[in-house]
């Protein structure tokens, strides 16, 4: 857990155009994710300076529920804030501890641990999402700052090209926990959800 970044990051946010206007608009504020299957807990999830991938999100997302509504990208100034990096040494081990004690937890209970089935295409992960809202208890159970952002690398799709380990869906989500850290939202320019040609 650390405040060591700079700076503000970008996020992009893939949801329907209506959605999106109401967002831009002040009418509506933006919805935290709460599925048992989220990667990264509890909070709203943003694509990290990649708004090309929340569009791909948001049409993935049209088609899995067959609607009919328009995909759109709202872009986001976030402030980090105490973040749980989990492309840091400490994130990475503040995770692991959290595991463990969940692990002790569920057998010490004789229950059986949510598990990520599916391989690495799947997109549920409950396991994940269990040892973050863990992590959350026990920063809460300790009167620890609780955490604003969740950071993480997913690494996801086809690689690239043969023999590679770059994939064609790897990219950077953040969870936002905390709402007051979501500094403005912008709408994104129609270039930057244009493809490189």
């Amino acid at each position: 857990m650390h405040r060591l970044n700079s700076s503000f990051i970008l996020g992009y946010h893939g949801c329907s155009a209506h959605v999106a206007e109401q967002l831009l608009s002040g009418a509506m504020q933006f919805k935290a994710s709460d599925n048992n299957y989220d990667w990264l807990g509890p909070g709203i999830y943003f694509w990290q300076s990649n708004p090309l991938r929340a569009l791909q999100f948001a049409r993935e997302k049209r088609k899995r529920e067959r609607a009919t509504w328009k995909p759109a990208v709202v872009g986001a100034a976030i402030d980090l804030g105490n973040c749980l990096d989990l492309t840091t040494e400490a994130g990475i081990e503040e995770v692991r501890l959290s595991h463990q004690l969940l692990v002790d937890i569920y057998k010490a209970a004789d229950l059986q641990l949510p598990s990520n089935s599916g391989g690495a295409e799947v997109l549920l992960r409950p396991l994940y999402c269990a040892v973050v809202r863990q992590l959350h208890d026990i920063r809460d159970s300790m009167s620890r700052d609780p955490v604003d952002t969740v950071k993480g690398i997913f690494v996801e799709g086809e690689p690239i090209y043969e023999g590679s380990g770059f994939r064609s869906k790897t990219h950077v989500q953040i969870a936002v926990c905390n709402p007051a850290v979501i500094r403005g939202i912008f709408r994104v320019p129609k270039a930057d959800l244009e493809a490189i040609k």
